[in-house]
């Protein structure tokens, strides 16, 4: 286990929050109950996760659609992932220079792949997407079929499936990277996803979440079906999946008007 940066232990307080249409919750067992009563097409699968899929269902396959009118923020977004790459990963990113080790990667809520391509293949020489979205996943395939000089690496699995069923496959991957998705899932989703992630890396690998954070407990988005957690809320959710977290950033160089964005680099 990492000799720093531990988990601080879990507190018993609730989190506190409140949804897109002036709800507020006494906690967040309040709201998930309040979220997961209605199921979807008389099936046993929560409303909330269909409802996402169908909101991002209307959303055109482009880096500008997928980034909510926020597509200048990829130059910036992809330079402060890269320096948080290598101040958390530099050991093995250098050993594999050295060696000629091959490094695997897997870029869940892959989008249209502009994380792949812009930042992840430029380090990886085999990335796998994982996206729930078949147009937003065609169009990944279909940009990154196509060679560029900048990437050591190339796109190899793309599957079509949502974080909440999908079981990466045992021991392949030396980097896990999560951004912008993860506030889809339910918290008991969030836990047992990443417990099949812990399963996921080899020996050395690791996960890395970057994420939007509210100042204090949750916010809901009632549109698309997402929650934005707070940073103390989703530190206890790693702790909670066995994950101790090695260290945490915040992005710099994003609009006043966002969210705060923190990235987590953490290991079983």
């Amino acid at each position: 286990r990492p000799p720093f940066h531990s988990m601080s232990i879990r507190s018993s307080m609730a989190y506190r929050g409140s949804d897109s249409e002036g709800n507020c919750y006494d906690s967040e067992k309040d709201m998930w109950s309040s979220e997961l009563v209605a199921k979807a097409n008389d099936s046993d699968k929560p409303q909330w996760y269909q409802k996402g899929i169908d909101y991002w269902g209307d959303v055109p396959p482009t880096v500008d659609g997928v980034l909510g009118g926020f597509g200048f923020v990829t130059s910036a977004d992809v330079l402060g992932s890269e320096k948080f790459l290598k101040k958390v990963y530099t050991d093995q990113l250098l050993e594999s220079k050295e060696k000629e080790c091959k490094l695997i990667a897997l870029d869940c809520g892959a989008g249209v792949g502009r994380i792949t391509d812009q930042f992840l293949l430029r380090h990886f020489h085999e990335v796998d997407l994982v996206e729930p979205l078949k147009h937003f996943l065609d169009e990944a395939q279909n940009q990154l079929n196509k060679a560029k000089p900048e990437h050591v690496g190339r796109a190899v699995g793309f599957f079509c499936e949502p974080l909440e069923t999908f079981t990466p496959a045992p021991g392949r991957y030396d980097v896990i990277w999560i951004q912008w998705v993860i506030g889809h899932l339910t918290d008991e989703d969030f836990v047992l996803f990443f417990d099949r992630c812990k399963k996921a890396l080899k020996p050395d690998g690791m996960v890395i979440l970057k994420e939007n954070n509210c100042k204090d407990g949750f916010l809901v988005d009632k549109e698309d079906s997402s929650v934005t957690r707070s940073d103390e809320y989703l530190r206890d959710l790693f702790q909670r999946s066995g994950l101790y977290l090695i260290d945490s950033e915040v992005q710099i160089g994003f609009p006043k008007e966002l969210f705060v964005v923190r990235m987590y680099a953490v290991r079983p």
